[in-house]
């Protein structure tokens, strides 16, 4: 444990800069963290219990299963159902939940944890060693077909069965991020007698030791969720460690914005997630309604050219289009001083985010076409570059619902790149999941992922291993893989920022990613709603929240 201080220090400080510099942007003044905003919703916090707690998400998760679920929206209601090992706080401290202690062996190799021995699932069967061992094996199995789940647990190979409430937990190699994804919810605790009986469909029977059980799944409609009576295991980010206050949680699936807004503002809804950026001023100043928010940390929303298809396994053709986005723009426009434009793979407040990179890259349609003209792309009487008599256009994906105004920004670089002499083709489908990442039919993609450990860049960077999952970059390059490897095990703090500071100047000098946006994470609430706060990740959490009556 004592390895981890530094970093834990690194981390507190780099979310307080990030928390100040938000501050700092032109909508600075209704940002506040789900606590202090909480704390301002009018009322009376406290005088309240029970009650139905209306939320709105924007679009429908995918499972509720966390170990199969590969949407941050489903972390929402997964939430709520599941706990964890261990939590991570603001500060990147990481402290006991479900699991009470746990001891590290020298080598980094093996974690020994104690686990409580009050906590029941929510179908009556006990939580023990059996049951995480269940779990952390379940993730690892092919059969289970784990989404990000799977990347959160590498490298994990084993656990053993001390005693009842005794487990040891074996790596394939020391990790660094390992105990700080364990307190990830796409890691959370499923109970093995659900996940056994209902096989693949656990994901619509979901069942934790959470504070609020599952009660149904309306399809692309709702999710109810109810308070678990018997809880009493709490964790420290939030302030009421036994059964929630509210009687029952209504997960509302709202995709269009103005819809979803519109139903806070008219008490259809009691709160709403992902606030359009021009609703913001207006939540401001309207005397019955709140707007919390997080700051997400992680990847930041950020565009992917697929390697694996020419002409953009050049590096040149890749560079002409970076340096022919203005990214700056669509940022402006698309999200008027409410979002902050992203500079790398990782996000501001992240431990080894390379601040340096800001500013790096300005558009320049001069150098974008001297990169073409130099690769032999030669522009045709309908102004489309030709080489070896094939045109050259660019597959733009993105996925339905608009979230987050992604399919605007595919509208706005189709237009940007049509004066290079660049066809775009957009193409919105609402099965990403087959058109991305079964048959990686696209030229560029977006894609952001919340996370609290730099190591994340290895799900999307590091070479693809046979019959593992392809990376949607398709970067294959050894020395970006051994950096990779050595950022997952390497305890030097100092070290560690150095090796992803490489890895991130990288990415952007041969123009890999396209980073475009820092997502935060908005809700719009009545002032009615007290207590909402927010993990350390930037989602939700509903242990505290009362309904003013």
């Amino acid at each position: 444990m004592n390895r981890s201080v530094s970093w834990t220090k690194y981390v507190a400080l780099a979310l307080a800069l990030v928390m100040v510099l938000s501050g700092c942007g032109a909508a600075s003044g209704g940002k506040t963290s789900g606590t202090a905003a909480a704390s301002q919703g009018g009322g009376q916090a406290g005088t309240a219990e029970g009650g139905n707690l209306t939320f709105a998400l924007a679009t429908s998760p995918d499972t509720l299963d966390p170990h199969r679920s590969g949407l941050a929206v489903a972390v929402r209601a997964i939430r709520t159902i599941y706990d964890n090992l261990v939590v991570q706080l603001p500060d990147g401290s990481i402290k006991p939940w479900i699991a009470k202690e746990w001891s590290v062996s020298e080598d980094g190799k093996s974690y020994t944890f104690k686990l409580r021995e009050d906590v029941k699932f929510h179908d009556g069967t006990p939580f023990n060693a059996e049951a995480v061992k269940y779990n952390l094996d379940r993730v690892i199995d092919p059969a289970t077909k784990a989404a990000n789940a799977l990347a959160l647990i590498r490298p994990y190979s084993s656990s053993e069965v001390i005693d009842e409430y005794t487990i040891k937990v074996k790596l394939a190699a020391p990790s660094q991020a390992f105990l700080g994804n364990l307190s990830q919810a796409l890691l959370g605790i499923v109970s093995p007698t659900a996940a056994k009986k209902y096989g693949d469909q656990l994901g619509k029977n979901p069942v934790g030791t959470g504070p609020f059980t599952f009660v149904k799944w309306d399809e692309n409609a709702d999710i109810v969720v109810a308070k678990n009576k018997d809880y009493n295991w709490g964790p420290d980010t939030v302030e009421n460690k036994g059964a929630p206050y509210i009687d029952t949680i209504t997960f509302k699936i709202v995709p269009e914005e103005a819809t979803r807004i519109g139903s806070v503002q008219s008490k259809q809804v009691l709160a709403a997630e992902t606030v359009p950026p021009q609703n913001i001023a207006a939540l401001k100043s309207d005397p019955n309604q709140q707007l919390l928010q997080a700051n997400t940390v992680g990847l930041p929303y950020t565009l992917f050219f697929n390697l694996r298809k020419a002409p953009w396994d050049d590096v040149k053709v890749r560079q002409a289009v970076q340096s022919a986005v203005d990214v700056e723009s669509i940022v402006k426009t698309l999200y008027l001083g409410n979002y902050e434009r992203a500079w790398s793979a990782l996000s501001p407040g992240i431990l080894g985010y390379d601040k340096a990179l800001e500013g790096s890259i300005t558009p320049d349609i001069n150098r974008a076409n001297q990169l073409l003209d130099e690769q032999g792309w030669v522009k045709g009487a309908d102004g489309i570059r030709v080489k070896d008599g094939k045109k050259l256009t660019l597959k733009y994906v993105d996925g339905s619902p608009n979230r987050e105004k992604r399919n605007d920004i595919a509208a706005i670089i189709q237009q940007q790149l049509k004066p290079l002499g660049i066809a775009v083709e957009v193409v919105i489908t609402k099965d990403v999941a087959t058109v991305i990442y079964q048959n990686w039919d696209y030229d560029l993609y977006g894609n952001s992922q919340v996370n609290s450990d730099p190591n994340a860049l290895y799900a999307f960077y590091h070479t693809s291993a046979e019959g593992e999952r392809p990376t949607l970059s398709g970067l294959s390059d050894s020395k970006i893989d051994q950096l990779l490897e050595q950022g997952a095990v390497e305890t030097d703090t100092a070290k560690r920022v150095d090796i992803y500071s490489q890895i991130q100047k990288y990415l952007i000098e041969q123009a890999v990613i396209l980073p475009i946006y820092v997502f935060p994470y908005t809700v719009a609430a009545s002032k009615d709603v007290q207590g909402i706060k927010f993990d350390s990740l930037g989602y939700p959490l509903f242990n505290d929240v009362r309904i003013q009556q």
